[in-house]
């Protein structure tokens, strides 16, 4: 299974930038698909996650701003983020997992950084 992400980029704080996560396989296979972050000298952290029947659920820090979906027919997941802070600056992860428990696949990331 491969997980490859695209969009990231440097904006501008308050700007926005959509991520994308295209599968290659169908995503229906997947319990679970979810997007995990990790900074510069910090530990990787759950972002967004969103479940086969549509559930989503977010980090604390990015609610009201980030919004993750699924394209079923795209093979695709989507991360739409808003409001954009400095402190979202990371590399951001794309992860699917099968069934609950540890993910097991993971994409290589994007780099997103937020600055003036």
């Amino acid at each position: 299974v491969q997980l490859v992400e695209s969009g990231g980029g440097l904006v501008q704080p308050g700007g926005s930038l959509t991520l994308s996560c295209a599968a290659s396989e169908n995503i229906f296979n997947f319990n679970e698909m979810g997007w995990y972050r990790q900074a510069p000298g910090e530990q990787r952290e759950l972002v967004a996650t969103i479940n086969v029947g549509g559930r989503t659920n977010y980090a604390d820090s990015v609610k009201g701003r980030f919004s993750i979906s699924r394209d079923n027919a795209e093979n695709t997941v989507y991360l739409q983020m808003n409001s954009l802070k400095p402190e979202d600056t990371a590399v951001y992860y794309c992860a699917a997992r099968r069934v609950t428990g540890n993910y097991d696949y993971w994409g290589r990331g994007t780099q997103v950084t937020v600055s003036s």
